[in-house]
């Protein structure tokens, strides 16, 4: 009797325990910035909101034909340390962000920045290390912006070390572009209009 309350109390502790390092992972995970909920770091994720898996474009030219069918790809940027997706991946019905969280507009974006500070609150998002030339942050703001890189449309990864790039869910008047916000490390940004075949970093926003 005495083995049979051990092992059923130890089962207890192990899902206990994996319940609060999940609630304490989820939570590190998370930046509160005024009144919105940032992910404290970009998106990593190779499938869809439903399951199915998101394409891996390994080559430039594979990078290309997805770009050109107008379909969701992702890629590595130059180092391998963080997923880029092109903005079909962004805009896929199947949902690209977590449940609970969502790509955010650009009217989300202006927000967190106007909060900040406005053109001048770039600093306040850079990460601490890893900027080109000295231009590292304060990361006041906890948001950790990191200089991932880009991947334009024909597959070319540029940038590193020098630009943090994400999409937002909103769209331009041209059919082939849509919004996007960038830091570079000699100036702040941040709006723009980028071909969708582009590969960006996403960083999600709490529903």
């Amino acid at each position: 009797m005495r083995f049979i309350f051990f092992k059923i109390f130890t089962l207890y502790s192990i899902l206990s325990f994996s319940q609060i390092n999940e609630k304490n992972d989820t939570k590190e995970d998370e930046v509160i910035i005024g009144s919105q909920v940032w992910m404290s770091k970009n998106l990593d994720v190779v499938k869809f909101r439903n399951g199915d898996l998101i394409p891996e474009a390994k080559t430039e030219m594979e990078w290309r034909a997805f770009a050109e069918a107008g379909e969701a790809a992702w890629c590595y940027d130059e180092k391998k340390s963080s997923r880029l997706y092109n903005w079909y991946a962004v805009n896929d019905p199947r949902g690209l962000a977590p449940k609970g969280w969502k790509v955010p507009s650009q009217n989300d974006w202006d927000k967190l920045i106007t909060f900040l500070g406005g053109k001048n609150s770039s600093s306040k998002m850079k990460s601490k290390s890893g900027w080109k030339k000295e231009h590292n942050g304060t990361n006041s703001s906890g948001f950790n912006a990191l200089p991932f890189g880009k991947n334009d449309s024909i597959g070319f990864l540029i940038n590193y070390t020098e630009g943090a790039y994400w999409w937002t869910s909103s769209t331009e008047g041209k059919s082939e572009d849509a919004f996007t916000v960038c830091i570079e490390y000699d100036r702040g940004g941040f709006f723009g209009n980028w071909d969708r075949g582009f590969g960006l970093s996403v960083r999600c926003l709490k529903k």
